[in-house]
């Protein structure tokens, strides 16, 4: 088994030589993987075990296609080289050949990296050398590979060209780092105690641990923060396998983007479960509200807070970024219904089962709180169960999110649908 080391060997061949010759230093095996574009202009000596012919031709095109497409079809281009890059990793993964990867790039050479390294699955070993990744700007395009795969990332702060005394220092590190990596890795292995997937935030925290309090003895929970990273991650994970059940509390994501709010969590929100035909055992909390800061939206006339005219609404001002109004009935309506069609999907319906605690959805939604409106929230259960196919059990229970009593209702729901599960077996 090998490391892949991966770059542009006509921009950075001095910097993957040295990555390469420190690796195999230390007793590994190396795959030099070359993806360049033609933009580098060094004539490259060293031979690569994958050329960028042959990356480009796993993408679709050819080395010259891609360099005659540059001027006017960059995207293109760089595309077909990420998704070639992709399949021949992928190919040397599933072949068993592959123990780790590392990269080194500016700004095309990182996204073409990512892009390979996104697919590989939780845990295995990868490492990214970028001088970009970083960059303000660049951020929430970053975030779609960051928020979704555990990739390492080495700011290099220089430009990784040449090889000056901070590139070998950078080039030696990431060597030791990838090679460290790959030695002390160990494949997940599944437990006894089946692995469940939980989704929380801060106005159901409470709840949250209720729960986990429960069922912790019998299950193992792995959390994750709902605030829109956090909602693809779990997407991410279910999806590749990772848990035998899902207990999403939070599933306000969805919510999030069909209004255009800021925890907006993409299209595929609430589908990986019914994929899986896993248990899933779901909470309505967060559909009481939508985020939409900073508070300077309001005087600028963004048309998020226009269209809506939010400034009439209930509203939690938590300070100039972290601003809440409550949803109206047209929003939980339309929430509702898109809940339902993808819930209808689920493989096996009877092991989906719908918690809702009716004296409030949040800490925000419950008596008291800021955005406390039981009519509204009403309103949502009405078209949920209008919409949601019968085999789907909808359980009402007479408490707020965050109490015991309502913790207990949802550790009996994923007890019942693993039971279920089994009996079906």
């Amino acid at each position: 088994m090998s490391i892949a080391v991966c770059g542009m060997l006509d921009e950075r061949q001095e910097s993957l030589r040295l990555l390469k010759e420190k690796i195999e230093q230390k007793g590994h095996k190396t795959i030099l993987i070359d993806f360049s574009i033609g933009t580098g202009g060094i004539k490259a000596s060293l031979k690569a075990d994958i050329t960028c012919d042959e990356v480009a031709r796993a993408g679709g095109l050819t080395k010259d296609k891609i360099r005659g497409m540059l001027a006017k079809e960059w995207n293109k281009a760089t595309s077909a080289m990420a998704e070639g890059l992709t399949k021949k990793v992928l190919e040397l993964h599933q072949a068993g050949e592959l123990k780790g990867i590392i990269a080194v790039g500016g700004m095309t050479g990182s996204f073409i990296s990512l892009t390979a390294m996104k697919a590989l699955p939780f845990g295995f070993p990868k490492l990214l050398i970028s001088s970009v990744t970083a960059m303000p700007t660049a951020a929430s395009t970053f975030a779609q590979y960051f928020s979704v795969r555990d990739i390492a990332v080495i700011h290099s702060v220089v430009d990784t060209v040449g090889l000056n005394p901070l590139v070998k220092s950078l080039m030696v590190n990431g060597a030791g780092a990838i090679c460290g990596m790959v030695e002390t890795h160990e494949p997940l292995q599944k437990e006894a105690k089946p692995s469940i997937a939980i989704t929380e935030f801060g106005y159901c925290d409470k709840g949250a641990h209720h729960v986990r309090e429960l069922l912790e003895k019998d299950y193992n929970f792995v959390s994750y923060h709902a605030q829109g990273l956090g909602d693809r991650a779990v997407e991410d994970a279910v999806g590749q396998g990772l848990f035998e059940g899902f207990v999403d509390l939070v599933p306000s994501g969805l919510g999030e983007y069909l209004l255009g709010g800021n925890r907006a969590s993409g299209p595929d929100r609430l589908e990986a479960a019914c994929k899986q035909g896993i248990p899933y055992i779901l909470a309505p909390c967060g559909f009481d509200m939508l985020s939409c800061g900073p508070l300077e939206r309001r005087d600028k006339g963004d048309s998020l807070w226009v269209s809506r005219k939010l400034a009439e609404r209930k509203m939690l001002v938590q300070d100039s970024l972290r601003v809440l109004v409550r949803t109206n009935a047209e929003e939980v309506q339309i929430i509702a219904r898109v809940v339902a069609e993808k819930l209808n999907r689920h493989r096996n319906k009877k092991l989906v089962k719908f918690v809702i605690p009716t004296r409030g959805f949040s800490s925000l939604g419950m008596e008291g709180g800021a955005l406390y409106d039981p009519d509204m929230d009403r309103v949502f259960i009405d078209e949920l169960r209008r919409n949601l196919d019968p085999e789907i059990q909808v359980i009402e229970v007479d408490t707020h999110i965050n109490t015991p009593e309502f913790a207990r209702a949802v550790a009996e729901a994923l007890v019942a649908s693993f039971k279920l599960q089994t009996k079906n077996k």
